[in-house]
């Protein structure tokens, strides 16, 4: 009979290392009830401000929960990661701008920001100072990963063949992901939690959050895929794909230059029609509008668009 499991975050991890030992073993099928911390380890409170971002310093890894080691699992099989719930388990969360790190260089956003969220409500993320603006909840974890098979520690902070910090807002409660298996028993890992965030994470951080996360966590033997894929039980974006919206676009040959400019006129827009500083319009961007790739086949010139949905203005 498959059994539930439950494991604390007393214990992390801040890189990936195929030597980590396993905190927990399962058998496939079983569900897995975590606890994790959020990107901040903790750090910040309700009452933090820029200055505690400052005072911090740079990310150096992501704390993680686990490893779980999955009996049967071995190199060329694909984990099957079941997400049954995310849940918030502090009553805020908050994005961090950090200059040069985000989307835009740091001549444009020379300083360090913090905007807290209210997550109290359960439903809705409730921008600190400014009333009018609540974001739908829609949490996932920002990671999810298999231990690699190269030897020593690898970074937390790129996407990798294993998973690792995706940040896909659609792997949330329903959704189903598939991991390349590369090591025995598979060494599973998960953290970085997120209340909303829109496609792009474009100011590097999302709504981030400490949270209990629930995985079903089974195995398919002998299929072997390259790199993550995964399946919802439903519409993308169905939480803000309920209303209007507003869309930036920009055009050219270089797709990451054309995310930016999108991105600077929807800053524009926000600031111009919504009255927000220049941070918080950034901040909004990061956590609600989603970047697409529109048109990648009429060369010279592609469209990236930026897509903001009218409904987290109260």
């Amino acid at each position: 009979m498959p059994t539930t499991h439950e494991l604390n975050d007393d214990v992390v991890n801040y890189a990936w290392d195929n030597t980590h030992p396993p905190r927990l073993t399962i058998e496939p099928g079983d569900t897995v009830v975590f606890t994790t911390r959020d990107a901040g380890d903790y750090y910040y409170s309700a009452d933090s401000t820029g200055a505690d971002v400052k005072a911090k310093g740079p990310l150096t890894g992501h704390p993680l929960t686990g490893p779980v080691f999955v009996n049967g699992a071995e190199p060329g099989d694909t984990l099957v990661i079941h997400v049954m719930e995310v849940i918030p388990t502090l009553g805020f969360g908050w994005t961090a701008i950090r200059p040069n790190r985000g989307l835009l260089p740091m001549e444009e956003f020379p300083s360090e920001f913090l905007q807290i969220w209210d997550l109290t409500d359960g439903n809705l993320a409730r921008m600190k100072h400014r009333d009018d603006i609540a974001i739908p909840i829609a949490p996932f974890p920002g990671i999810m990963g298999t231990a690699l098979p190269e030897p020593g520690e690898h970074s937390t902070i790129p996407p990798r063949d294993n998973g690792g910090n995706m940040d896909i807002r659609h792997l949330c409660k329903g959704s189903t992901l598939y991991l390349p298996v590369s090591v025995e028993g598979a060494l599973f890992s998960v953290g970085d939690a997120h209340a909303a965030q829109g496609d792009g994470e474009v100011c590097i951080t999302a709504i981030e959050m400490a949270a209990q996360v629930t995985l079903r966590i089974d195995l398919e033997p002998g299929n072997r895929i390259p790199e993550p894929h995964f399946r919802t039980d439903g519409p993308l974006c169905a939480n803000t794909n309920t209303g209007p919206c507003f869309v930036t676009t920009a055009n050219g040959p270089d797709l990451f230059e054309n995310a930016q400019r999108a991105v600077r006129y929807m800053i524009d827009h926000l600031e111009r029609e919504r009255g927000l500083t220049r941070e918080q319009a950034y901040v909004l961007c990061s956590v609600c509008v989603d970047l697409k790739i529109n048109e990648i086949v009429d060369r010279p010139n592609y469209i990236v668009s930026a897509t903001l949905p009218e409904i987290v203005f109260l």
